[in-house]
């Protein structure tokens, strides 16, 4: 005999799992990000020491001159490295709660595919039409999902390339001035 309540209890432990992989999937990225900023903040830390003891030391304006381009230099590029890592931690925390939410999603319908058609064996006869309209509206859900999802991936691509693009701007822009401070 077919149970229904054993297919929705199924598909709240799925859910259950779903949502511990999730909280250990966001936990993961959080250590991560914390551990860059731990390393961040000593890095400033440390560049700021040497900059200080760099600074004491200067003795006319030229030396001036090229120190403040050397640490502008420094900082720009800390600042880079820092944004980089921040992107990378961001992208693949994204990246992979989308493959989970696909996977969820994937492991959903097909239970409730499975309940629709145990459901519609079992229906009251007369019911046709009503097992159809459900049918119909997981078909028009479902590829509403997938258009969503299709739309979600290009514009997350779109931004990965921006993004991939600003900072090799930001790159090339701050090796340039550099470059013309030292020359100047």
């Amino acid at each position: 005999m077919y149970k229904p309540t054993e297919q929705f209890a199924e598909m709240n432990k799925a859910g259950y799992a779903n949502a511990m992989r999730f909280a250990s999937l966001s936990l993961e990225k959080a250590e991560r990000l914390a551990k860059l900023n731990l390393q961040a903040a000593k890095l400033v830390l440390e560049q700021g020491v040497e900059a200080a003891n760099t600074v004491a030391g200067i003795k006319d304006v030229q030396e001036f001159v090229a120190v403040r381009a050397k640490l502008t230099e420094a900082g720009v590029q800390s600042a880079l490295g820092y944004s980089r890592g921040v992107y990378q931690i961001a992208s693949e925390t994204q990246a992979d709660i989308s493959a989970l939410a696909e996977e969820a999603w994937a492991a959903y319908t097909k239970g409730m595919a499975a309940w629709v058609e145990k459901a519609a064996k079992d229906a009251p006869a007369g019911s046709d039409m009503a097992v159809t309209a459900l049918k119909s509206s997981m078909a028009a859900t479902t590829a509403a999902i997938d258009q969503f999802s299709k739309a979600t991936k290009q514009v997350v691509s779109f931004a990965d390339a921006s993004m991939r693009a600003a900072t090799a701007n930001a790159e090339s822009i701050a090796k340039a001035t550099t470059k013309g401070r030292k020359a100047a």
